[in-house]
């Protein structure tokens, strides 16, 4: 009669947190992955930049250039049949050089401008950038976190191959949540004019990254809710959260990748970018830029990032 109270007892105890546990996933997959506001990043201390890095991104020139440009909007359908809405800028003189850049969460296309802005004027480079799926005016009710959308880049990129000619030469340069779209995306087969990437403050998996936060954020152990929020998300968004890798695609690219990222940084843990590049095959260069917090690198010291990425450009593209 014990025994059978005891088991009882721990049934309940199992159907209570099994029911906690999908109420939560659902929470936080409307909380991180269904597409809208997120008001849990507002007061996030893991992203307070200082007073001027915030008017930087904020009020900086760089938003007036973008403002100023006439981009041709480009449009495409994704292979799930999404569209997609792209931007694209040719250089004032004729070359074969063309960024595409990739921005982060909760952004949109035109945040790359940052960035932009300098291959634009400054190296005469052609400009691409485009919203996610999830984002902007691209459809889509979730966010792919690079996983799905690394085929898009790849779709992209064929796209403005076909435009731009056989002999272009493709820079991918990705910040955030872009810098892990474009290492998934280093990952796939990729035409040989894709030549480098450049990923600022990437992380090694959703797996790991929504480990790391539901901690911080939550004080809560990544399991079981990260694994079955990402059950919800592969039944929902197409992908789980362990897939969605660049740790593991980066272990296929080919291209050289140069990382990019701030020791300040607690939103994505520097660690992860150290983890990616000693596990790159390709040819790779990791590069820290001393307080700088998550994505604040360019802000806090252009001038260093500039000559990085001119170094790097030129060691490994053609004619540069």
């Amino acid at each position: 009669m014990v025994k059978r109270k005891i088991i009882k007892g721990l049934a309940g105890l199992f159907i209570i947190l099994f029911i906690i546990d999908v109420i939560a996933s659902f929470y936080f997959y409307d909380l991180a992955i269904s597409r809208g506001p997120k008001d849990f990043l507002s007061g996030n201390k893991d992203l307070e930049v200082s007073a001027e890095t915030m008017d930087v991104l904020l009020e900086g020139g760089w938003r007036d250039w973008v403002a100023d440009q006439e981009f041709e909007y480009m449009e495409m359908t994704s292979r799930d049949g999404l569209l997609l809405q792209g931007y694209f800028l040719e250089a004032k003189k004729p070359t074969n050089k063309l960024v595409i850049a990739a921005h982060g969460y909760l952004g949109r296309g035109s945040d790359m401008g940052l960035y932009g802005q300098y291959y634009y004027e400054e190296l005469g480079y052609n400009f691409f950038t485009a919203d996610s799926r999830g984002h902007g005016k691209s459809e889509g009710n979730y966010y792919g976190f690079g996983w799905p959308d690394r085929l898009d880049y790849v779709d992209w990129i064929q796209l403005l191959i076909n435009k731009l000619g056989p002999d272009t030469e493709i820079i991918l340069h990705g910040l955030s949540m872009g810098a892990g779209t474009v290492l998934m995306t280093a990952g796939e087969e990729l035409p040989d004019n894709v030549k480098v990437v450049i990923a600022d403050s990437p992380y090694t998996s959703v797996h790991d990254l929504f480990s790391y936060q539901i901690d911080r954020m939550f004080n809560l152990p990544a399991f079981p809710f990260i694994h079955s929020t990402s059950l919800l998300t592969k039944a929902r968004a197409g992908y789980s959260f362990k897939e969605a890798s660049a740790l593991e695609q980066v272990k296929k690219a080919k291209v050289p990748i140069l990382y990019i990222t701030g020791n300040g940084d607690t939103f994505v843990p520097t660690e992860m970018t150290h983890e990616l590049y000693e596990h790159t095959k390709s040819k790779a260069e990791l590069v820290t830029f001393d307080g700088a917090n998550h994505g604040e690198s360019f802000v806090m010291d252009e001038a260093r990032y500039k000559q990085v990425l001119n170094t790097f450009l030129k060691d490994n593209l053609d004619n540069e």
